[in-house]
């Protein structure tokens, strides 16, 4: 009895002496995670707060009206907004209509076509291109794909649109150089791709196989599998990959600059050059002063704007499809 006493003793001291370090190392755990939190809500708070600083003069200046105009001129110093907010909304669409049916064509394909031999080979390939730098992106879409796409596209559609109502004011390029809205588009769907397509593809990898299995069962084909069962299960995650590449673009610099053409102009043809508040702030910020600064600090601002919103539409989009 008194060794089982003491057993039981030994125990308890044990144990409390392996409580009391567990719960200072918890503690500590704890206020690292708490301050690694608050850390990054500095950081944003910091950010914001610098660019609002900046450009509060450009928005105490012109008011609502920076937002509204297309001016921009440095030399009378008047500054607006709207060709560089259009630009940027204008080729980020583009690039969500042209590289999402890809990045989810690629996943399905290779989650349910292709044979197994080949799959990380191509998967492997397809995130290859997200280790591809921007510049390089634009490198080659100002010199290499730039000339072909006029050579090829905008020229030969040009003169069948020629005069042509609605289509012809959207299609028809006055200056075929190749660079332009619908050349950034293109270039800033090809840097999604990888983003998409590996978000929806691992997505879709881990739905359970049973359903899959259950639809081929009663009689469903490959499409109707895909369409009935693997994209809503999946739907959430894929809102999720698609407004990140969303992201992407809408803050894509380097490659935009190269090929969107920089042209302070509004045009109703996507073949036109135009400028994005990125490539705005890329091609001036080195050499800008006073009002010229505010404005471009503003165009971040709203840049910032712009995310904030795409974020709250994604928030919500969830949320209605996991109630769906």
């Amino acid at each position: 009895m008194t060794a089982l006493t003491e057993q039981i003793a030994l125990a308890s001291d044990t144990r409390s002496s392996r409580t009391k370090p567990s719960r200072g190392l918890d503690r500590a755990f704890h206020l690292a995670a708490v301050s690694s939190a608050m850390l990054v809500l500095l950081v944003l708070a910091g950010i914001l707060g610098s660019i609002v600083y900046g450009g509060w003069p450009a928005f105490r200046e012109f008011g609502f009206g920076f937002v509204t105009s297309s001016a921009w001129n440095v030399g009378t110093e008047q500054y607006g907004a709207l060709v560089a907010v259009i630009g940027t909304l204008a080729s980020a669409f583009l690039a969500l209509l042209i590289g999402v049916p890809i990045s989810i064509g690629i996943a399905v394909y290779l989650t349910q076509l292709c044979p197994g031999w080949a799959r990380k080979p191509v998967a492997m390939t397809i995130e290859l291109l997200a280790s591809v730098p921007s510049i390089i992106y634009g490198m080659w879409g100002l010199f290499i794909f730039a000339p072909l796409f006029a050579r090829y596209i905008q020229i030969p559609v040009s003169n069948v649109v020629e005069g042509l109502p609605i289509v012809g004011t959207i299609l028809y390029a006055r200056v075929p150089s190749g660079v332009g809205v619908l050349t950034a588009g293109i270039i800033l769907a090809i840097m999604i791709v990888p983003f998409v397509a590996s978000i929806t593809r691992d997505m879709l990898d881990q739905i359970p196989t049973v359903l899959r299995e259950s639809a081929y069962g009663i009689g469903c084909t490959t499409w109707e599998v895909v369409r009935h069962v693997l994209v809503p299960q999946a739907s959430v995650s894929i809102i999720g990959a698609i407004m990140l590449g969303l992201g992407r673009a809408l803050g894509e610099t380097m490659a935009v600059t190269f090929v969107v053409g920089n042209a302070n102009r509004l045009s109703a043809s996507i073949f036109d050059p135009s400028s994005t508040i990125a490539s705005r702030i890329a091609n001036e910020f080195n050499e800008a002063d006073g009002m010229q600064l505010n404005a471009l600090m503003a165009l971040g601002c709203l840049l910032f704007v712009i995310t904030f919103i795409v974020l709250i539409i994604a928030r919500l989009l969830t949320r209605r499809a996991k109630v769906a």
